[in-house]
């Protein structure tokens, strides 16, 4: 038996009075994800463990089988890893955003949707107006970048800005917390933040005069003009899926964004990059689609993430949050059961999101996701369509963090 995750970032919503009370889920078209629940077996999975913020980095790992606190250490490694930056240790990476602010506020989290050739020209010119032996800027995806500081300390409290949607900025600086790790080799925690804090300031006024921000004044686009650091950590210490699944003796993860990736790499996944895949709705779904069968040709395990109904959340745009839900149902599900239904060897399929990024909060929430588990010969429960409300029904009942991947991975 192989095993495929498709996951849908931020997929999952509240209700919606505008769509008469039914979540995104409920109302969007998806014919695919409603025969697997009607095929397969649902519930529901608390994805984010007590005391940590409901982000990507925290709810992916915790899907993946991982024990948030034995390896969690933020996302700026994950993304170190993706990016193949390979962490020293008295390094501490930390997430870099390039962010919109306007009149003394967090705008958007991502610089007007930044493209990857803008995003990588204002990183390497921030790092050499502002990089040293002490501080690095390494270039990531379109908003998406690293900062690396030699010796810094990661007890430090940052606001991720897509949390911070139309907040004043500057409460929001990056401040320091104890720190008893008795770590006299680093910097401390104060020391950090206000290094931290010197660097956006410092931005702002290098990226407002910077040639791509004058154009896109020019051209009425929101500016990227501030850098935004948040989610620090030092180099983790993570096992392999195949370690701790001794039948997975090959896995891949797909995605578009850095963090995935980089979660791939320390659980020994091989990472697979398609062309056109922008974490937006306009992604290459049917590229990845592709990928993830022929992975499946090769390899006994595929985590397929999709970003883009997470970002339409955080935009709070309804009708194009619903989009990519029907996107991903007819561009990623469809095509990917449509082929492995063909197969001697059977494919287990499981459907979910990381977290809920409901568009009346534009944020991530912290609750219950539904997932769907379908598999040639499986026992379906009495749920016929694969949503938020359905999936309380479901065989499974309620799941909590690594239990999702136990359960998933008995199924051979």
């Amino acid at each position: 038996m192989k095993h495929i995750i498709i996951l849908g970032d931020g997929m999952a919503d509240h209700k919606v009075e505008r769509l008469g009370g039914k979540t995104l889920l409920q109302y969007a078209d998806t014919p695919y994800m409603d025969m697997l629940a009607k095929k397969g077996r649902c519930g529901r999975l608390v994805t984010v463990p007590d005391g940590y913020q409901p982000g990507s980095e925290v709810a992916n790992t915790a899907i993946l089988g991982y024990d948030l606190d034995k390896v969690y250490e933020g996302r700026g490694p994950l993304e170190a890893a993706s990016i193949g930056y390979e962490m020293r240790p008295d390094d501490m990476a930390i997430r870099c955003n390039i962010i919109t602010l306007d009149d003394g506020k967090i705008k958007n989290h991502h610089g007007g949707h930044l493209s990857t050739e803008d995003g990588t020209e204002l990183i390497n010119y921030l790092n050499e107006q502002l990089g040293d032996d002490r501080v690095q800027f390494i270039p990531g995806i379109q908003y998406r970048h690293l900062l690396v500081i030699r010796g810094g300390n990661k007890h430090i409290t940052c606001s991720p800005p897509h949390d911070h949607p139309d907040e004043e900025w500057k409460p929001l600086l990056v401040k320091g917390e104890n720190d008893t790790t008795g770590d006299n080799v680093r910097m401390t925690p104060d020391e950090t933040a206000n290094l931290i804090n010197e660097l956006i300031l410092r931005s702002q006024s290098l990226l407002e005069n910077h040639p791509i921000n004058q154009k896109r004044k020019a051209e009425g686009k929101p500016m990227a003009n501030s850098i935004w650091p948040w989610s620090p950590g030092y180099r983790p210490s993570m096992q392999t899926i195949a370690e701790m699944y001794p039948e997975v003796k090959s896995g891949a993860v797909i995605s578009a964004v850095d963090l995935i990736r980089g979660i791939g790499h320390y659980a020994g996944l091989r990472i697979i990059k398609v062309e056109g895949a922008t974490g937006l709705y306009n992604t290459n779904y049917e590229g990845k689609a592709k990928a993830a069968i022929e992975a499946l040709r090769n390899d006994d395990f595929v985590f397929l993430h999709v970003e883009a109904s997470d970002e339409a959340g955080h935009d709070g745009d309804l009708n194009l949050k619903l989009q990519t839900i029907e996107n991903l149902d007819r561009r990623i599900v469809e095509p990917i059961y449509n082929e492995v239904k063909t197969w001697d060897e059977p494919v287990c399929i499981a459907l979910l999101p990381d977290h809920p990024t409901p568009v009346e909060v534009r944020t991530h929430v912290q609750e219950p996701v539904p997932f769907v588990i379908y598999y040639p010969g499986i026992t379906p429960d009495d749920v016929k369509e694969y949503d938020e409300v359905n999936c309380v029904g479901g065989a499974y009942g309620m799941l909590r963090l690594q239990q999702f991947m136990q359960e998933f991975m008995k199924i051979k």
